[in-house]
């Protein structure tokens, strides 16, 4: 498949996946328009980069369909130089898509994970859950995927007021959610469903139930 297939498209990805669904954020729109998805989709699986569901990759993981990557990163609403916890960062397409909006990127990705291409961010290895507190406090923590909750340890990363968008895994349906921390508390809001990857390692603890 040439460039010029690849660059139709992306474009045709933009016009009819983005466009339509409530992705309306301009430099969203112009920085999918620009980074090359192919660049991170496994050789026998390129011409299906722009399809809009997950791509299967290596040890039971796969990347976010297009629109739920874009969405993600409308509901981020990324500023120049804000500090990003990237979770779950797989071939590193959403790490290259938040660096070209001008975020200063901490990726991270299991250790037997996908192969990561995450050029312009820092690349931590280890369990998804655990994060990177090396490098907090964060302004937005950025969960590619779909999780049952969103563990304290990562709250723990996030300055006052940071942002948290991230799919949340409800009665067997993935939902976009985004919201803020304030004072240590994350408060989330339920925007839509969403077809979206579910991450590993983040079930919720069984409650006892009377």
């Amino acid at each position: 498949m040439t460039e010029q297939n690849f660059s139709s498209m992306r474009a045709a990805m933009v016009e009819s996946q983005l466009r339509t669904s409530d992705v309306d954020d301009q430099r969203v729109i112009a920085a999918m328009a620009r980074v090359r998805r192919e660049d991170f989709v496994p050789s026998e699986r390129r011409a299906m980069a722009y399809v809009d569901r997950s791509i299967p990759l290596a040890n039971g993981r796969a990347l976010n369909p297009p629109l739920a990557t874009g969405r993600l990163l409308k509901e981020a609403q990324v500023e120049q130089g804000d500090r990003v916890l990237l979770i779950g960062a797989a071939t590193g397409y959403s790490a290259a898509l938040l660096a070209a909006l001008g975020a200063k990127v901490t990726a991270v990705e299991a250790e037997d994970g996908p192969q990561l291409a995450a050029e312009g961010a820092t690349i931590v290895r280890g369990p998804l859950a655990a994060g990177a507190p090396e490098g907090a406090p964060y302004d937005i923590l950025f969960i590619d995927g779909a999780v049952q909750e969103v563990p304290a340890a990562l709250i723990a990363q996030l300055a006052d007021g940071a942002r948290v968008v991230t799919g949340l895994v409800e009665r067997g349906v993935t939902r976009l959610c985004s919201g803020r921390v304030v004072s240590g508390v994350l408060g989330l809001v339920s925007l839509t469903d969403l077809e979206m990857v579910v991450l590993p390692g983040f079930a919720a603890p069984e409650r006892f139930v009377f």
